[in-house]
């Protein structure tokens, strides 16, 4: 690498990729010393210095002058006498540095501008990796559009403007398709920094990726006015969402739902055709589990006095509405609620009242 080229790819990396000077060149002065030794099979203190204007390196080496003349370290001592050869007012202990710089038209001259330049490519990559992991780590916890590259053992890999993430099978909708080219919206579930560059996780099945396609269809969640409390997600079959307002004069739940449905349904074509219900949250711990247990009609429910636990009584007809299929319905209320859900009928809890002798 001409010098010329050196200090100009030293440039368009700060320029370009805002690295400091002080560390590319510190970075490179380092790979030179490491690359004099190797070429000189020595184990020299050695200091390279670059001229940040030039282009130039100078090669010191540094030895610990000894009162002795016997060297147990050649390659990093000098007796008396060599060291007053260099410096007559030397004394042992001092160190005394040489100039060492090999001529540019030598072998090391060579080996001196091809590790440059791959101390340069080397930082190039470095610093393209960390500007992505930096990219994509302040964007965890929102919603990217991509375009799928390639599936690979069910993994879906995803390409963006700056940099490929990887949608794996477990974060994916359970029976979602995608093909290379399909457009694809994902949530930022995590960043990992890897030797090989940053490893960007996402999903489609949290149940946070939905609680941010509500964010972007609903202006009020957008401006703080509604706020989504909780969620909980069965991927593909059904999510549940609680939501409040301090406003009086905003309903959060129909603020969800718009206009004849106008904002949920972009968001259920988008999950194809999953379940959402929308439930409002309330302080009250009876009211937020009679709402959360929707679409089924519960009766009444009984809320244990540490709020761990509850016990919800419906009708004959209400109780597999209630549970869900496989209890899908109730252990998705628990989750979304914070509070454990038993579900008994009325005729349940009267038998076991009369078995224990009880009115009640």
């Amino acid at each position: 690498m001409a010098k010329f080229n050196l200090i100009e790819a030293l440039k368009e990396i700060i320029g370009e990729k805002n690295i400091p000077m002080s560390i590319l060149v510190s970075a490179i002065e380092d790979a030179l010393a490491v690359a004099y030794r190797k070429s000189f099979d020595s184990d020299e203190d050695i200091k390279v210095t670059l001229n940040q204007e030039t282009g130039d390196f100078t090669v010191i080496s540094r030895r610990v002058v000894i009162d002795s003349e016997e060297l147990e370290e050649p390659d990093r001592q000098y007796t008396l006498e060599e060291a007053k050869e260099l410096d007559p007012d030397a004394q042992p202990g001092d160190i005394v540095e040489e100039d060492v710089t090999p001529p540019t038209s030598s072998s090391f001259g060579r080996i001196a501008a091809q590790t440059a330049r791959q101390v340069v490519n080397q930082k190039l990559k470095e610093a393209e990796r960390g500007m992505i992991f930096e990219e994509f780590n302040s964007r965890i916890g929102q919603i990217l559009t991509g375009k799928v590259q390639r599936v690979e053992r069910g993994n879906v890999y995803v390409e963006f403007t700056r940099g490929e993430a990887v949608l794996p099978t477990k974060e994916q909708i359970p029976g979602e398709v995608f093909r290379p080219n399909d457009r694809i919206k994902c949530y930022i579930q995590e960043v990992k920094p890897t030797p090989k560059g940053p490893q960007i996780i996402l999903s489609r099945s949290s149940s946070k990726f939905v609680e941010m396609l509500f964010k972007q269809a609903v202006p009020e969640i957008e401006d703080g006015i509604v706020e989504i409390k909780s969620s909980s997600r069965e991927a593909g079959l059904r999510v549940k969402i609680s939501v409040a307002t301090s406003d009086s004069k905003v309903d959060p739940v129909g603020s969800c739902v718009g206009l004849k449905g106008s904002r949920i349904k972009g968001i259920v074509d988008e999950l194809n055709g999953e379940k959402i219900d929308i439930v409002r949250y309330s302080e009250d711990p009876v009211e937020y589990v009679t709402n959360a247990l929707s679409p089924a009609k519960i009766q009444s429910v009984r809320v244990a006095e540490d709020r761990r636990s509850a016990l919800a009584i419906v009708s004959q007809p209400q109780l597999s509405l209630a549970i869900g299929k496989e209890g899908q319905n109730v252990k998705l209320a628990s989750k979304l609620t914070g509070i454990k859900i038993d579900i008994k009928t009325e005729k349940e809890i009267e038998d076991m009242n009369a078995a224990n002798g009880t009115k009640d």
